[in-house]
């Protein structure tokens, strides 16, 4: 790669609030990325778009967004970095680390991507440009890199996909067409219609088709386009609309623990995770065919009488997919804010193991190993710890000291190994933190 080039990434991620070890190591993945492109002589005379696309941590708000609930969310320090050049035609196509994991597609409104396989990601992007950006499309050579765990949770689905629509929105000036300037006005909507390209629904006159496969909200798009370095940040969704930022403790330390349970959710896990959206959705159902009432969420019925949504309720399923939600979205979250802002960690601690109780009995979308990762962390000295993402596997945060952090991974890791020596081939313990948001860099 350009010596200059490497020169230049360094300052634009410290800049944007990256640590500097951090940004090293993300200059590396964007050498890694362009030098791909330049040993198959695909970087011309078009200048190449570069962004740097993070995962997300869902501190908290398990399974609430698709509902019109809040979470408590933060970019991770790690992602995805994307390299693009504009090429002439529609063709998209993607210089994989081998010649045998290239992809090429065409930006066309009847692409039919295959589930189950990560080319769905990009692939459902380009089809939903073409349908709502008609008339002249490029496409781009693209490489891209990464240390994001797949299918741990942290959300690398989504990061992917928002990484080739920058790309592809970068290379075609979308955001000059009227089409994107008469429905996305600022981060907030474009994370929407980023959930939209992914869960298939319509976005303001930018229409919906069938997504990827699986009916989530908007949580990871919003962390991702709106994180904050070292800040939680508070959101309702349906629409997307920002609440509060709550900082981390300085004193303190995020610890991922990758349970090594793959949860694929256009994979094995896609009918699980649906079937909780469903659930959402059917409490909803059931309340608008009981009162007459039409509101747009569960979020907006349960805000105007949420005692009278649970005696509609005569499935035991449904109650327990409506208490939990009431719980997360309405009482554990404004009070796990509240406790962080007050350095109360005590409180937050007992707050979050709510939070994981609810998911386990109500929820029900943990698996044993996340179970374990939670509690264990708990028992090895975190102040608060809890499974986060779609469930069925991913991953556990925890909240320790950071002068502990070394030992306490030493400690958590040897736990779950006991536990779970299958799993622990496949898992994965590393120090994160509240990261910044996608961006742009000029290479």
């Amino acid at each position: 790669m350009n010596a200059g080039f490497s020169s230049s990434i360094l300052p634009q991620l410290i800049a944007a609030g990256m640590a500097r070890e951090q940004a090293a190591a993300r200059v590396k993945l964007f050498e890694s990325a362009v030098d791909r492109l330049r040993s198959r002589d695909l970087i011309r005379g078009n200048p190449p778009r570069a962004f740097y696309v993070p995962g997300r941590i869902e501190f908290l708000g398990k399974h609430t967004d698709y509902a019109g609930g809040r979470s408590l969310i933060c970019a991770v320090d790690r992602g995805f970095c994307i390299v693009a050049v504009a090429r002439k035609d529609r063709q998209v196509r993607v210089a994989g680390e081998t010649p045998v994991a290239d992809l090429a597609f065409e930006l066309q409104p009847d692409l039919i991507p295959a589930a189950g396989h990560w080319s769905n990601y990009p692939m459902t992007v380009g089809r939903r440009i073409a349908q709502n950006f008609p008339g002249p499309l490029v496409g781009a050579d693209i490489a891209f890199t990464t240390d994001l765990p797949a299918s741990s949770g942290l959300s690398s689905s989504s990061a992917l996909i928002i990484s080739f629509f920058l790309a592809l929105s970068a290379v075609n000036r979308l955001s000059d067409r009227n089409e994107y300037r008469s429905n996305i006005h600022n981060p907030p909507e474009l994370a929407g219609y980023l959930g939209t390209i992914e869960n298939g629904q319509t976005f303001g006159s930018l229409v919906g088709d069938r997504g990827v496969g699986t009916f989530g909200g908007s949580e990871d798009h919003t962390a991702i386009v709106t994180g904050v370095a070292g800040q939680l940040s508070q959101y309702g969704f349906c629409p997307v609309k920002f609440e509060r930022m709550v900082p981390l403790p300085a004193d303190h330390s995020l610890v991922v623990g990758v349970s090594g349970v793959i949860a694929e959710k256009t994979g094995a896990a896609q009918a699980a995770y649906n079937n909780a959206s469903l659930a959402a959705r059917a409490v909803l159902d059931q309340w608008r065919k009981t009162s007459g009432r039409n509101d747009a969420t569960l979020a907006a019925a349960v805000a105007r009488d949420g005692a009278a949504v649970r005696r509609s309720l005569g499935d035991a399923k449904l109650v327990d997919r409506f208490d939990q939600f009431v719980a997360e979205s309405t009482q554990i979250i404004p009070a796990a804010g509240d406790a962080l802002l007050a350095g109360r960690l005590d409180q937050l601690g007992l707050l979050v193991d709510r939070s994981q109780e609810l998911a386990e009995k109500l929820l029900k979308n943990q698996v044993p190993e996340t179970v374990c990762l939670a509690k264990t962390a708990r028992e090895c000295g975190a102040v608060a710890a809890s499974s986060f993402g779609a469930g069925f596997g991913g991953s556990v945060w925890a909240m320790v000291r950071s002068d502990a952090v070394e030992g306490f991974i030493s400690a958590w890791r040897a736990g779950y190994q006991s536990r779970f020596p299958d799993a622990t081939r496949q898992s994965s313990f590393f120090p994160a933190a509240a990261g910044v948001a996608a961006l742009e860099i000029v290479i």
